[in-house]
């Protein structure tokens, strides 16, 4: 029979263990980039994050595990669910501490229930929803799962549906002329002139993995990051350490584009790839150049999938404007289990009424493509959107 363990932390697993159970190549629930946010000051219980990671031993075999926090706030999850809490304290009740999977700070779709087999995805659920009730928890959240884990869910867990805008190579490009040529001309004239304006201004780029990283290089990687959160008033969650850390234990994984003018350098985004994936995290500048911001942050990575044979990028999330440089409206997922019957029913109604105003929202997006009829793209796109309506 199946064992379940609960883990304070993934130091005691060992890393072939736990990224043998990932049915595909994320980076982003590797052992090396979960337990990396934990040992380099990433996660922090004053800032609501206190790693619960759920495993299932077949003996002393590792069939199943979950990347689980116990949640004292909603801070870096990227599903909102504050309006959840303020109904909870209206009513006199606690709605945390709550348990979360997800991976911190990453709105980033990827697999969560990760497992070899389905019954041992099933035996994850149902171990979630029993630690709820024996704790005495609000709640259980499953945030950005694999649209294949969908089928894990049983009707208890409310479906939540979001959009975030995804480039996606459907239609075979080999380089960014073809990319553009798929494009009418208004949106196509545009992008060029953005690029122009960034080249004319003479800002290079460096493209560098982790291992082609300096240390200098990872220090003004980090430095326009700490640039980004104090423009905005927020505390930055990751530390310099885990950077170098990404450097050392993922040094494929992690892609830095540097942006160089008058031999400094002025912006820089960090990515991290995996599979056939290129996801977009961070960005930072101290430098305010036409076109930066847009070459740093969308074309270099379009440059970068097409030449290394990437079929997806993923710059990050929320962002309309993303739209016109060819990032297609997509649906993201998550999924909510409320131990109080009542509250479930009432959350219930409120998860059907934004899915509905969603995807309204999402069948508007996608006819704003701007990518000529016909093309492969906008076919993409709309029967993307398409299937998501029928398949609900």
């Amino acid at each position: 029979m199946m064992q379940t363990r609960w883990l304070r932390s993934l130091d005691g697993i060992a890393p072939e263990a736990w990224d043998a159970l990932l049915g595909d190549d994320n980076p982003f629930v590797r052992h090396a980039f979960l337990s990396g946010l934990e040992r380099t000051g990433c996660l922090r219980t004053d800032w609501g994050w206190t790693p619960q990671h759920l495993t299932l031993w077949d003996g002393e075999r590792l069939v199943g595990a979950a990347p689980g926090y116990l949640k004292t706030n909603s801070h870096g999850e990227f599903v909102f669910d504050h309006a959840w809490a303020h109904a909870y304290a209206r009513y006199g009740e606690d709605y945390f501490p709550k348990w979360l999977c997800a991976v911190p700070y990453s709105p980033v779709t990827g697999p969560r229930l990760l497992a070899r087999t389905p019954e041992a995805r099933q035996a994850l659920v149902h171990a979630i929803t029993a630690h709820v009730r024996r704790h005495g928890l609000s709640s259980a959240h499953v945030n950005f799962h694999a649209a294949a884990e969908d089928a894990d869910f049983d009707a208890e867990w409310l479906p939540r549906t979001d959009v975030q805008y995804q480039w996606h190579n459907m239609a075979g490009w080999t380089d960014f002329d073809a990319f553009l040529g798929a494009m009418d001309h208004k949106h196509r004239k545009n992008i060029r002139q953005e690029r122009t304006k960034v080249a004319k201004a003479g800002v290079t780029f460096r493209v560098l993995h982790g291992d082609e990283a300096s240390d200098d290089d990872l220090d003004a990687m980090y430095g326009f990051y700490l640039q980004t959160f104090q423009e905005y008033g927020n505390s930055p969650a990751l530390t310099p350490e885990f950077l170098k850390h990404l450097a050392l234990a993922m040094p494929r994984a992690l892609v830095l584009f540097l942006a160089q003018h008058e031999g400094h350098p002025v912006a820089g985004a960090l990515c991290l790839r995996g599979g056939d994936t290129l996801y977009g995290r961070y960005w930072g500048a101290d430098a305010t150049l036409a076109g930066l911001h847009f070459e740093t942050c969308y074309y270099q990575g379009i440059d970068y999938c097409l030449r290394e044979g990437l079929t997806r990028f993923e710059p990050g999330a929320q962002g309309v404007h993303k739209i016109a440089r060819g990032f297609l409206p997509t649906f993201v997922r998550s999924r909510h289990w409320i131990a109080d019957p009542s509250f479930r029913e009432a959350l219930g109604r409120w998860c059907r009424e934004e899915d509905a105003s969603v995807r309204q929202h999402a069948t508007i997006l996608a006819g704003r493509s701007p990518f000529r009829e016909g093309t492969a793209e906008v076919e993409r796109s709309m029967t993307a959107v398409a299937q998501e309506e029928g398949g609900r």
